[in-house]
């Protein structure tokens, strides 16, 4: 039987949970957790769609942001994730009191099988 790719399995390996993401702020990782709300922000300065993650909004410790000019490659819509266990790629950023994710492309955003 062949091994997953080693990128992609170690990634979700050494995920970081999304209520621990800001502990790794500066660092490429990986942010793994549910979807507890998706939110397309249509009238806010650069279109765009926010994944909230580790706890209910406005109380959540993670956002994974997608631009409004990369929206359009996601299918189905990110909105859609809500409520599903998602991982995601990229350097954890500090966004207020919280860490997020700039996602810009639909590869750094993973379904998650967490057991």
């Amino acid at each position: 039987m062949p091994a997953a790719p080693a990128s992609s399995q170690s990634q979700i390996d050494n995920a970081i949970p999304a209520d621990m993401a800001s502990r790794f702020t500066g660092k490429a990782g990986t942010v793994c957790g549910k979807v507890g709300k998706a939110r397309f922000a249509e009238n806010t300065e650069g279109t765009p769609t926010f994944l909230y993650m580790g706890g209910n909004f406005p109380r959540h410790t993670f956002t994974a942001r997608i631009p409004g000019d990369a929206r359009a490659k996601f299918k189905p819509a990110p909105e859609e994730l809500e409520g599903k266990d998602v991982c995601v790629i990229g350097t954890i950023e500090r966004d207020q009191s919280r860490a997020e994710i700039v996602v810009n492309s639909p590869s750094n955003l993973k379904l998650a099988t967490i057991r």
